[in-house]
């Protein structure tokens, strides 16, 4: 019973975290009958004071009001996730409009594709009229032209976004090899799905340059060197009830917006198990198919990747990932923690959901998939994600040894022999030879099926 106990604390410290310094009491008191006051006038007034002659415009304030309210619902009912800041009823109404995508998701692949076509130029009247980007640009032209003009037209806000995108991601993640792995990893998805989306045709030093170095290098670099800043920064707060100054008041107000405390992150330890190392794997497979659905949704709808459709979908995706993220991290370094939160559990079932969409939507895209790359992908993806594992894994033990020695070093009174022990003891039942067996067994194992359906 005690055991249970303790499963259901660490469950709920990572989807139903508690506040523990209040800096206004009444942001953080229940107000459950002042607010069902406020939602019934509210209801009351639109529903008999507007004008409601227009057909069109009664369902979209309908539907924009029920999506108004199920946030509200969601703010009395749902539960925080892992993170306080700047205010736990913000994260609820995160998990909200992520369960709304979920059902709408559900809801879109009962539809057939005329109705589909309908429901979106019913959103949007201008969809009638849109063209692919690949119809209507060309890509991967004159390579070997190489000006100044042509490189700097092509630094727009895309790439800003691009940039920003893999600071982002780098905050998230916190590992540089995790980072660098699926930025590689995506780079090949491109080239073999370029048969497909003719807007992953890049040529070498857009790809090279622009791409991997300055877009996902910066991104990254800048992301970590900000993960490296908040670790090593002091958090003691104070709550504004004791700050006396106008100054202070209006410097902890604007600090409500950044982290409370901050984890330390380490994916990698030298007691790594093949288990976590699979967990591992699994995420960066999942973050490739979120991706990846991305330019397969805009291609297969129809939308320009300026349009609301697309970057409103992107900052949705953006915004779950981050208790996503710190949800099946515990999940996968919490010995205590037994099962997936209830927002990393919600984004699974999204990207998952709009891939089955892709596919059903997108078959006479999909009819045109050459087997041998899709294969010849997931097999280049297995091998390079394990042998960056693996690798990554072997530097985190390398490292532990170094310190030991240190230990030993600095330590005269420290036999060898128990520092041996010590280090035995530490690396524990999951040796290298333990985990480095397993992965060639998985890898054995990839290139006889691979053998069996290559040409």
């Amino acid at each position: 019973m005690k055991d249970y106990d303790k499963y259901r604390l660490r469950f709920r410290m990572i989807n139903e975290q508690q506040v523990e310094d209040i800096g206004l009491d009444f942001f953080y008191k229940p107000h459950t009958i002042t607010l069902l006051a406020i939602t019934v006038f509210s209801l009351m007034y639109f529903a008999f004071a507007r004008d409601d002659q227009n057909y069109e415009n009664n369902l979209r304030v309908g539907l924009l009001v029920v999506v108004f309210f199920f946030l509200v619902i969601s703010v009395l009912a749902f539960p925080n996730g892992p993170f306080t800041r700047p205010h736990p009823a913000i994260w609820r109404m995160v998990f909200g409009l992520s369960v709304l995508y979920f059902l709408f998701l559900v809801f879109l692949l009962f539809l057939n594709w005329d109705q589909v076509k309908t429901l979106m130029y019913w959103l949007d009247p201008n969809l009638r009229y849109e063209k692919r980007e690949a119809d209507i640009m060309e890509y991967a032209v004159n390579c070997t032209v190489i000006t100044k003009e042509r490189i700097l037209s092509h630094l727009d806000i895309f790439a800003f976004g691009h940039f920003a995108g893999w600071a982002m991601k780098a905050l998230l993640i916190r590992s540089y090899g995790l980072c660098w792995t699926i930025s590689i990893t995506w780079e090949l998805t491109e080239l073999i799905f370029m048969h497909l989306l003719p807007n992953f045709a890049e040529c070498w030093w857009d790809q090279v340059i622009l791409d991997i170095l300055l877009c996902n290098g910066g991104g990254i670099w800048l992301g970590m060197t900000v993960c490296h800043y908040l670790e090593m920064r002091t958090y003691s707060w104070a709550s504004i009830k004791e700050i006396h100054s106008t100054t202070g008041k209006i410097k902890r107000a604007v600090l409500q917006f950044t982290p409370a405390s901050w984890t330390y992150v380490r994916w990698f330890d030298p007691k790594s198990s093949f288990q976590r190392l699979a967990g591992i794997y699994l995420f960066m497979i999942l973050w490739q198919l979120t991706e990846l659905n991305t330019f397969f949704l805009k291609h297969i709808f129809i939308f320009k990747a300026s349009h609301p459709l697309s970057w409103c979908r992107i900052l949705l995706v953006g915004i779950i990932t981050a208790p996503t993220v710190r949800q099946y991290y515990a999940y996968l370094t919490d010995t205590q923690c037994k099962q997936v939160g209830t927002q990393c559990w919600v984004f699974g079932a999204i990207a998952f959901l709009e891939a089955l969409a892709c596919v059903k939507f997108g078959q006479d895209l999909f009819s045109n998939t050459e087997i041998y790359y899709v294969l010849l992908w997931l097999l280049c993806l297995a091998l390079i994600t394990l042998l960056c594992l693996s690798g990554m894994v072997w530097y985190e033990q390398q490292k532990m040894k170094r310190l030991l020695l240190q230990r030993e070093d600095s330590n005269d009174s420290c036999p060898v022999e128990s520092c041996n022990s010590a280090l035995h003891n530490f690396t524990g039942q999951f040796s290298n030879k333990k985990i480095y067996k397993n992965m060639n067994i998985l890898l054995f194992k990839l290139f006889n099926s691979f053998h069996c359906f290559a040409p």
